[in-house]
């Protein structure tokens, strides 16, 4: 016994010093990721911005992109890289900006936003040089702005019109043997389609085709304006195909030139009197963002800004979902804060839960009865990202933001079939009453079950209804009429009530500045910022598993395969959401 004893206080001891010095060691690292050395700013910078990264909407530190791979340190948010073009179009170190135009990876509304931003810049008297390989439309949305767009010589311009692609499972479920049982309300809500249908149906059909055409008439009009070409001209050109090559860009007057990229960079050592390219001054928008502290605002009043990105779900949800009790919080503490003046919500989201987004307009109903409530609808601002902001004091858009879908749906699959001729499962057992087990995926739905289902999604309906018809001071007729799940673009919004101006983030945050009478105000952010051992224990793992899937697969199959997990995870809910998944070609 004694042996044993001597054996095990040695394990023990052992255990506790592997963990203290564990312990002490994570902190070291955690301490070496998190010091950076301090940026400083030259004479003659040129700030650089990739459009082929993605942007989103709260700039996020990554402590930890030393381990991944990551880049870089900070991610600024879309408004961030507002303010920081905004800034640097008055500072004199910066003397213009080189837009790196071979990917897109933002949404429509996003790039207006970057485009507006990047056009005021180079009216501040900035060079603005825009180089791509290949370039897509949207990316070249945004370089129309520029003072100068190139591409290689051996490259060209994608320029061919946009179009709108949707996935469909059913052939899948029926030789699976699951029967998608569906409830909606919405005869444009076509969010339930690709699994009660092998192709779109007419009425979406109509709607996809004029919210396409919507999107694609203002890219149009826009580079008519920049470029100085004939909107006619552009779609004709689009229409037969004749933009093929560099040369035929530059012809049509769509490019400036076809360079190689060290010869682009030769004219920016020039404008800038670097002694050679590779002493040019490069400084991206994340080093701009450490090097200039002025974006936070100064006195002691606030307006807090909460950043709602991603699907609507019950609960707290992870940190890229819209989790309805995390999010109500937010907005009951910005209403209980006294120094908070104004709340200015930034909305990107296809919708989700009905319920989480009733929750979060409750929270919004009370808020603005003490203090202006603003709204910003970002690239997707639709269904439940529409439900739960609609009584808001005043919604902003930007003319190719995504927005509208009010209507509802939910969908219990049955089993049944799958689990007994494919994999030869059965089930069984008792209850007390015959609505104990319901709804249940391994039998069907009896026809009163679906019968009340269809009521309980009605009533939610009309609940949308009424919340938008108050909000908004309309009839529920009105609402009824240019609802029914219909998708619209920010500039229809405008036209049919649904939203007040257009504007981005900046525009929104001066709105709610001037409802407050504010002259200065520092902003508070929502979600809070979390410190590296939250960091480490809570998303670090999920990202590197996240980032190991997007390696394997196309970027449209990953937002396939999140928008199915997405789904999955709704299965028996009722749900104000977009149509499953719009692929923009």
């Amino acid at each position: 016994m004694a042996q044993f004893f001597k054996y095990f206080f040695a394990a023990l001891l052992a255990l506790v010093v592997f963990s203290v010095l564990s312990f002490f060691l994570l902190i070291g690292i955690a301490g070496a990721l998190a010091s950076k050395d301090a940026v400083q700013l030259e004479a003659h910078s040129v700030l650089y911005l990739d459009l082929s990264k993605p942007l989103l909407e709260q700039s996020k530190e990554n402590p930890f992109a030393p381990l991944t791979g990551d880049e870089p340190y900070t991610q600024p948010g879309v408004y961030d890289m507002i303010q920081l073009l905004d800034h640097a179009a008055y500072n004199d170190q910066i003397d213009g900006l080189y837009l790196k135009i071979g990917g897109n990876a933002n949404g429509f509304a996003t790039n207006e936003e970057l485009r507006n931003a990047i056009g005021s810049f180079k009216d501040a008297g900035k060079f603005v040089l825009a180089y791509g390989e290949v370039i897509p439309q949207q990316a070249y949305h945004v370089a129309t702005k520029a003072e100068k767009i190139y591409c290689h010589p051996k490259g060209g311009l994608d320029w061919t019109g946009l179009g709108l692609e949707y996935i469909f499972f059913k052939k899948a479920l029926d030789r699976l043997e699951i029967q998608p049982q569906i409830f909606y309300a919405g005869k444009f809500k076509s969010a339930t389609e690709p699994f009660r249908e092998e192709k779109m149906t007419e009425p979406n059909k109509l709607q996809s085709k004029e919210l396409l055409e919507g999107i694609y008439s203002h890219l149009l009009q826009s580079t008519a304006e920049t470029r100085k070409i004939n909107v006619d001209d552009l779609r004709k050109m689009a229409d037969s195909n004749s933009i093929r090559t560099a040369q035929d860009a530059v012809r049509a007057g769509l490019l400036d030139g076809y360079r190689y990229e060290d010869e682009v960079k030769e004219e920016i050592k020039r404008k800038t009197d670097a002694a050679s390219i590779e002493k040019i001054k490069f400084v991206s928008l994340s080093k701009y963002a450490e090097a200039v502290s002025a974006l936070s605002g100064k006195g002691t009043d606030r307006i807090t800004v909460i950043y709602a990105q991603g699907d609507i779900v019950d609960g707290d949800g992870s940190e890229d979902q819209i989790g309805g009790n995390k999010f109500r919080t937010y907005i009951r503490k910005a209403r209980l804060d006294d120094k908070t003046k104004a709340i200015v919500i930034r909305i990107n989201s296809g919708g989700g839960s009905a319920m989480a987004s009733e929750n979060m307009w409750r929270e919004i109903e009370l808020a603005k009865k003490d203090k202006p409530v603003v709204v910003s609808f970002g690239d997707v601002a639709a269904s439940g990202g529409y439900y739960m902001a609609c009584n808001a004091d005043s919604i902003f858009v930007l003319p190719n933001t995504i927005t509208g879908s009010i209507g509802v749906f939910s969908i219990i699959p049955n089993m049944q079939g799958f689990f007994s001729e494919k994999l030869g499962v059965t089930f069984d057992g008792v209850e007390t009453g015959p609505y104990a087990n319901a709804p249940t995926i391994t039998e069907p739905l009896s026809p009163i079950q679906k019968r009340y289902l269809q009521e309980g999604v009605d009533s939610i309906y009309h609940t949308f209804l009424s919340r938008v018809a108050e909000g908004r001071k309309m009839t529920i007729a009105e609402v009824d009429s240019i609802g029914q799940g219909r998708i619209w673009t920010g500039t229809q919004a405008i036209e049919l009530g649904l939203a007040d101006r257009f504007g981005g983030m900046e525009t929104a945050m001066q709105a709610a500045a001037n409802l407050a009478k504010l002259e200065s105000y520092r902003i508070r952010q929502f979600p809070e910022r979390q410190n590296w051992l939250e960091k480490l224990t809570g998303n670090f793992s999920q990202n590197v598993a996240k980032n190991k899937i997007k390696e394997e697969i196309d970027s449209d199959w990953y937002r396939l395969y999140e928008e199915w997990k997405a789904m999955e995870a709704s299965f028996g809910k009722t749900q104000a959401k977009l149509p499953f998944q719009l692929i923009f070609k």
